[in-house]
């Protein structure tokens, strides 16, 4: 059995990813299941609520300090999953944010030897800052905060741009280039980058 591909969408919150990822799981030409960072978080924090109600903290901590002990182990385990989904020969739709390069090192070692399709979903900053304040359950500002450093990267294997194509149609160009037995070979050709300690 082959591996399952990685269909890997990058693009800052309110970009469309999971709206896109909705439509690929809802069409049946091509089965494909949808892990969003989102919930491994969700998770997370729902786990803490429900078995500790009453939580709170005795001392602040900082973000920096919080996202080194939480967030980079779960999205580790995220990556992982995504993996072993993909070696069970099951196709993923891998709706996160790539903003700092030790992320993007720790995603390339983790797909580097999968079928990974490296999609940019592209939006402007300034639709991102209307979505946001439209949506309104987002941190204003955060996809304006994520923009530069997400959209550094000059190669994909596809783009779609959510301002001009909607989740339908980027869905079906997605599709398209599956089906179209195209090499996925940017993400293979992508190398680290240096990170600053």
């Amino acid at each position: 059995m082959k591996q399952g591909t990685i269909v890997l969408l990058n693009g800052t919150s309110s970009s469309g990813k999971t709206s896109i990822s909705v439509e690929l799981t809802n069409q049946e030409e091509i089965l494909f299941h949808h892990l969003s960072i989102d919930d491994f978080f969700n998770n997370f924090n729902g786990f803490i609520d429900n078995k500790f109600p009453d939580f709170k903290p005795a001392r602040e901590v900082d973000d920096h300090v919080v996202a080194q002990i939480i967030f980079d182990p779960i999205l580790s385990m995220y990556y992982s999953t995504i993996k072993l989904f993909s070696e069970m020969g099951l196709n993923v739709i891998a709706d996160t944010v790539i903003d700092n390069d030790k992320r993007f090192n720790e995603c390339l070692d983790a797909f580097f030897d999968q079928p990974t399709l490296f999609i940019g979903v592209m939006c402007s900053r300034e639709e991102l800052v209307r979505r946001e304040q439209k949506r309104g359950d987002r941190q204003i500002g955060l996809a304006s905060s994520q923009f530069d450093l997400v959209y550094c990267f000059k190669e994909y294997d596809l783009e779609v741009n959510t301002e001009e194509l909607n989740p339908i149609e980027c869905a079906e160009r997605i599709l398209s280039f599956i089906k179209s037995g195209q090499d996925y070979s940017v993400f293979k050709n992508l190398s680290k980058r240096n990170v600053s300690s």
